[in-house]
């Protein structure tokens, strides 16, 4: 069989060429590395040891200089955190847009999905054209198909003015929108963030409250669509982790102020600070001594970033434990904005909590995360943002 047709010929010739290779591949080798003694990095990535590794991975902002056996070489930007796919539902609102801002400034990808019930385009056209930023408009009461590493579940309104407005829409877009979006975790694998809020605590007969607390909520008043709604999607997020392993966190928002609020949401300190703008007495609710705590929102985006990179589920208080009373903060605003301003009292609206504070010691220790900035460094800068929309005329014509 060998001898017919040439057969053999050809395999001492295949052995042959597979010979030269063997012999000549060393040589070749030996004179390239020869002639590139400065190589700009190893030809191995073995060469690298785990404490080599360990130094760069710190580096991200920057180019980062390494010699490693004699060679010296350079690790371009962003070796050593990977960028994340992230989606935030809900980026166009108050809160989510500066959690965007955030996103896109570490440079991450970043999808908003936002129905513009109250986010506004206005406060994230300035990414507009980023090739790293998208915004679609959906509702999440709908079911949504994307690939992403990361979940920011924020979409649901968050003032009394808004979530009375439809309350049935309210509870649908926590339950069943809570419901799609653990969905798409689940699929896709992506880790997931519910932003649920104080409100779960309701009239509190614990103060500070603290995450063990259970509330004392009432389930069939008007303002339990919201309250009522947040408690479900919390169970929701927990069934999810452990009947589905889904990898969530859940953050309890206090109140929150700052640029990108709507002017006339019903929430104390946007109306305090639109009515003295415009001049008009400011609205106290009862006989103002209920107390609330006030953190300004970059605050809050810093705590719930810590939270999604961290490894402890929650829930966890983000809020600030300066407390206030309503005429305290009247009087504040006061000193800030208008010197002349006055007060009108009104009647105190149902269910309203009579006190609010945050106990925030398990996120100090486990988040290392704690307020920064106080009501009196933060409200100036929240003024300068209104008085810009009041006086335009779009918007600042509706009162």
């Amino acid at each position: 069989y060998l001898l017919k047709e040439q057969r053999l010929l050809f395999i001492l010739v295949g052995i042959l060429i597979g010979s030269t290779f063997f012999i000549i591949q060393p040589s070749l080798s030996h004179l390239s590395t020869s002639s590139e003694p400065h190589s700009s990095i190893p030809r191995s990535y073995n060469a690298l040891n785990h404490e080599s590794l360990s130094k760069l991975s710190s580096y991200n902002d920057k180019d980062v200089s390494f010699r490693v056996n004699g060679v010296t070489g350079r690790v371009p930007v962003g070796v050593g955190r990977k960028r994340m796919r992230i989606v935030v539902t809900g980026g166009a609102g108050f809160v989510g847009s500066h959690l965007v801002d955030k996103l896109i400034k570490r440079g991450d990808d970043v999808i908003v999905i936002d129905n513009f019930f109250t986010g506004r385009k206005e406060n994230v056209k300035h990414h507009f054209g980023n090739p790293r930023f998208e915004l679609i408009r959906h509702d999440v009461v709908e079911p949504i198909l994307l690939e992403v590493d990361q979940i920011y579940h924020l979409a649901c309104p968050a003032s009394p003015v808004h979530y009375k407005y439809n309350p049935v829409k309210t509870i649908k877009t926590n339950v069943m929108g809570t419901l799609n979006i653990l969905g798409l975790a689940k699929r896709i694998g992506a880790k997931f963030l519910l932003t649920s809020t104080s409100e779960v605590y309701g009239d509190p007969l614990e103060h500070p409250q603290k995450e063990t607390y259970w509330g004392h909520v009432n389930p069939i008043g008007v303002r339990s669509c919201y309250d009522e709604g947040k408690r479900t999607a919390e169970t929701l997020t927990m069934e999810y982790h452990r009947g589905a392993n889904v990898e969530v966190r859940i953050a309890r928002i206090f109140n929150t102020y700052g640029p990108h609020m709507c002017l006339d949401d019903g929430r104390v300190v946007s109306n305090f600070v639109a009515q003295a703008i415009r001049k008009q007495p400011r609205t106290v609710y009862g006989d103002g001594k209920q107390t609330h705590s006030f953190q300004f929102v970059s605050d809050l985006v810093d705590g719930l970033v810590a939270l999604m990179e961290g490894e402890h589920i929650g829930p966890f208080n983000l809020g600030n434990p300066g407390e206030f009373t309503m005429l305290e903060l009247a009087g504040v605003v006061k000193e800030v904005i208008d010197p002349s301003a006055t007060i009108e009292f009104k009647a105190n609206t149902a269910d309203d909590p009579h006190k609010r504070k945050p106990d925030i010691s398990k996120a100090k220790e486990l988040l290392n995360w704690e307020p920064k900035i106080s009501l009196q460094e933060g409200l100036p800068l929240m003024v300068n943002d209104f008085r810009n929309r009041i006086l335009n005329e779009d918007e600042g014509k509706g009162n």
